[in-house]
């Protein structure tokens, strides 16, 4: 496949939201890559520091030419953070490994601000939306700031007020808006009333 071919590809479907911003799922951008380029690879480059900020890289081998991307180690207010420990420079190596799929037209469109590529073809491609678990697990609000549970403990008043309001899809957008620990730390903050109808429209989401 070329680049003309793969930018058409519709991946609106398995796009993270964060803060008004757009992500494309990493481990669906690696899975689609590996179907449309099966001998396709990546690695990381050394970081680099910016004062105490770090800065990552990603190089994509595919379709007989190189990507690179970089990517700051942000925060969930997509700031970035000072020191980062592992966990987030984790977080950051994996988004930055999906922009650099993306330099090669998987998906790019959406970091353009674009809503569809020109003559998107996604029935062209095999493509399921990613399933979720959703389940509250234990120590999920060991490691976070003061500052962080306060603004997490917010957005759990939120959600629970949009479920309340049987405002479901609401509610999930904003879990699903927040990288992952955070959704399990915010998971954990909500109680049985608020989590089963958001397992459940989870759940149709998943199977519609």
């Amino acid at each position: 496949m070329n680049y003309s071919e793969i930018r058409k590809v519709n991946v609106n479907e398995h796009i993270e939201q964060k803060n008004g911003l757009n992500y494309l799922s990493w481990a669906w951008a690696v899975d689609q890559l590996l179907q449309l380029d099966s001998a396709a690879t990546w690695s990381y480059g050394e970081p680099v520091r910016f004062g105490e900020t770090l800065m990552v890289f990603c190089t994509v081998k595919a379709f007989g030419k190189e990507m690179t991307a970089q990517l700051p180690v942000m925060d969930y207010r997509n700031k970035a953070i000072a020191n980062p420990d592992a966990m987030s420079v984790n977080t950051a190596m994996q988004r930055c490994l999906a922009k650099a799929i993306a330099l090669h037209g998987l998906g790019l469109y959406i970091y353009t601000g674009e809503d569809l590529p020109e003559e998107a073809t996604e029935e062209k491609f095999d493509v399921k939306p990613p399933k979720e678990t959703i389940k509250p697990t234990a120590g999920a609000l060991d490691g976070f700031s003061k500052e962080d549970l306060d603004l997490l403990r917010e957005l759990s008043e939120k959600v629970t007020a949009r479920v309340k309001n049987n405002e479901i899809k609401e509610g999930h957008l904003i879990y699903t808006s927040l990288d992952n620990d955070q959704r399990v730390a915010l998971w954990d903050m909500l109680d049985s009333k608020v989590r089963t109808p958001l397992t459940k429209y989870n759940k149709e989401l998943n199977h519609g």
